[in-house]
């Protein structure tokens, strides 16, 4: 933890003291103690948000419902999203003392009480927002997809590296029972060995996404959306209230496709089976639709990775499913227990999830994993190192249809092979002020 929750803790144990030496009678609230039930302060995790809305609400909800947590901020660009926040948090605790802040900058800069954030702004701000805050030496629980480039990746796993932040992505379904089930069927070998994966991607939207803009609209009050600062690293445009209602999905600037709204869940579940977390594909092979559906991306051991938007594999959304030489597994929302090729393969459920638990020793809530290693410092399930491969394969498989042709990949440098176009094409181009350093923007 940081040094903010000793000088707390010290503070307490002056205060106790300072009492006695005085002799004055006392009243310590029982809270304050940890009585009760109830959490001391020196144990507890501030914790402030940036970009709260919609599925960052859940986010909130989710947070606070550990009694260990202290939510004191938000951070919005949105006046009325810094409004609701506040209203909820603050009817929570039954007080007003939820702060507001519009800037990013100014937020990281004055609490340095804060020792972890939620971040769930759109897909084009979660790279530099998590750099932003880990920098300032807050911990970070981000919204999937973590990155949109190679080099956004990239720089968020060194800055965590550098300043030793815990870092884990909103990737829920890698922590619930029936995705663990399923992954760990195929990582252990009880499937035989794995030839093929499959991985759930959106089904609505397209893999192409769109280049043009929305009509222009006058633009709002500083105070009330900031815009310039809305867009972030990301090219000028007009501003248009459906950007900031949502409406930025789909449109090439903010977003990672239909592949990336699914795939940034599926693919970490795939590759958690294939235990290849230190690996991405190294082949992505372009199919000639606008969905993304059916193509296949392969890793250098052979195995396959195929992208599916329907639900031949699997019942329910965000699915993945493992194919092996003495059977299958799948799972997917919606239901408790995966689908298999035998139901006897369902008879070591609780024990294989179990193991999981004491092999890993990771709580089954994603939300408790990262705050239980906000505390130990351990790696969550979901860590940067891990994250960064997923969206290594996201952003080369969105690439491939960018470029309208399939695309081969290096791990081991990280580079793309034989394609100097789209090599060019991977490197991000971002507006003043909101750069990351140069040294991260090489290819």
């Amino acid at each position: 933890m940081h040094k903010t929750k000793a000088t707390r803790r010290n503070f307490l144990k002056s205060a106790v003291q300072a009492g006695a030496v005085l002799a004055v009678p006392t009243i310590i609230p029982a809270t304050v103690l940890g009585r009760d039930g109830a959490v001391p302060p020196s144990e507890r995790i501030v914790t402030g948000a940036i970009g709260i809305r919609g599925r960052g609400m859940g986010d909130l909800r989710w947070i606070m419902g550990n009694p260990d947590v202290q939510f004191v901020a938000i951070c919005d660009l949105q006046k009325k999203q810094q409004l609701a926040v506040k209203q909820y948090v603050d009817t929570q605790y039954g007080n007003q003392d939820c702060a507001m802040y519009p800037e990013i900058n100014a937020f990281l800069a004055e609490r340095t009480d804060i020792d972890a954030v939620l971040i769930a702004t759109g897909d084009r701000w979660h790279a530099l927002a998590s750099i932003l805050a880990m920098r300032a030496g807050k911990d970070v629980f981000t919204e999937k997809p973590s990155s949109m480039t190679i080099a956004e990746g990239r720089a968020v796993v060194e800055t965590a590296a550098r300043y030793a932040r815990v870092y884990q992505t909103g990737t829920q379904r890698l922590s619930e029972p029936n995705h663990v089930f399923a992954i760990e069927m195929a990582r252990t070998g009880r499937l035989g060995k794995i030839h093929t994966a499959y991985a759930h991607i959106a089904p609505w939207d397209a893999a192409e996404m769109r280049h043009d803009w929305l009509p222009a609209a006058p633009e709002p009050p500083k105070d009330e959306v900031d815009w310039d600062a809305w867009l972030g690293p990301c090219p000028w445009r007009p501003f248009n209230p459906g950007y900031v209602s949502g409406g930025w999905r789909g449109h090439y600037d903010f977003h990672t496709s239909c592949i990336g709204e699914w795939g940034a869940h599926t693919f970490a579940q795939a590759q958690a089976g294939l235990d290849c977390g230190e690996s991405s594909p190294v082949e992505y092979e372009y199919v000639a639709n606008e969905t993304g559906d059916g193509m296949v991306t392969h890793f250098a051991s052979g195995v396959k990775m195929i992208l599916s938007r329907g639900n031949q594999y699997w019942r329910g959304s965000c699915g993945e499913r493992f194919d092996g030489t003495e059977g299958w597994a799948a799972a997917a929302d919606g239901y408790s227990k995966p689908d298999v090729s035998s139901p006897a393969l369902l008879g070591e459920f609780k024990k294989i999830v179990g193991d999981y638990v004491a092999r890993t020793g990771r709580s089954l809530d994603h939300m408790r994993n990262f705050l239980d290693c906000v505390k130990t410092r351990e790696q969550p399930s979901c860590n940067v190192n891990y994250h960064y491969k997923v969206d290594l394969a996201l952003t080369l498989a969105n690439l491939a249809y960018k470029l309208g042709r399939s695309v081969r990949f290096d791990p081991q440098t990280e580079k793309i092979v034989g394609d100097e176009e789209a090599a060019k094409r991977a490197r991000p181009v971002y507006r003043d002020p909101w750069k990351f350093p140069a040294e991260y923007l090489q290819g």
